[in-house]
């Protein structure tokens, strides 16, 4: 009877016999920066990423921080999901199609947690009616207390683990590309500004 193995069947059994050794994968501790100033760095990476950094003591400091923004004072079309923050002009879990959002000038949003080494603020899906809100906003403002800051992304992994999984995103800065002629252009494809307003 004539073999039916294949050249293939020989190189597949080349590379077992040629494996390495199987080894545990590295530990994470002591990985990333701890930051002595956290709401330092945080302040200099959003102002890196093309954002603007406010902190607040309470809800009506953060209220009247997002109120003094120039994007506030110009906008007509107004979402907030952040209770006291903004003055809304439009209910999002009254709107049924996201097309609705196409000419939504600024969106408060809540952060779950913001990260100092690179101003990446987790914004849990749940929270939005509409995952569109956060691109289709001209201007986005996200909102997070201070006790949610945290020095580096390994960190931010740790606080996320466990959970049920389902939409969320990580948000640093404007939206930005630098695609073309490796110029960067800030605006390009989301919100055209983004602000962060840490309270606490």
């Amino acid at each position: 009877m004539a073999s039916t193995r294949s050249s293939r069947d020989d190189i597949l059994a080349a590379l077992r016999r040629n494996a390495p050794e199987a080894s545990a994968a590295p530990g994470l501790d002591g990985l990333g920066v701890v930051f002595a100033d956290p709401f330092a760095e945080l302040a200099r990476s959003m102002v890196a990423v093309g954002g603007a950094y406010v902190r607040v003591a309470d809800i009506a400091a953060a209220h009247a921080a997002v109120a003094a923004l120039p994007q506030a004072g110009s906008a007509k079309k107004i979402a907030s999901l952040v209770p006291g923050v903004g003055q809304p002009t439009i209910d999002l879990t009254a709107i049924d199609d996201p097309h609705a959002l196409a000419d939504l000038d600024l969106a408060v949003l809540p952060g779950e947690l913001a990260v100092a080494e690179n101003a990446a603020v987790w914004v849990d899906g749940k929270s939005l009616p509409h995952r569109a809100v956060f691109v289709i906003t001209d201007h986005l403002v996200l909102v997070v207390h201070a006790r949610d800051v945290v020095s580096h992304m390994h960190q931010a992994y740790e606080r996320l683990a466990g959970r049920s999984r389902g939409h969320g995103l990580f948000i640093s800065g404007p939206s930005k590309t630098a695609d073309i002629e490796q110029v960067l252009v800030v605006g390009a494809q989301g919100a055209r500004t983004c602000a962060l307003v840490i309270v606490g």
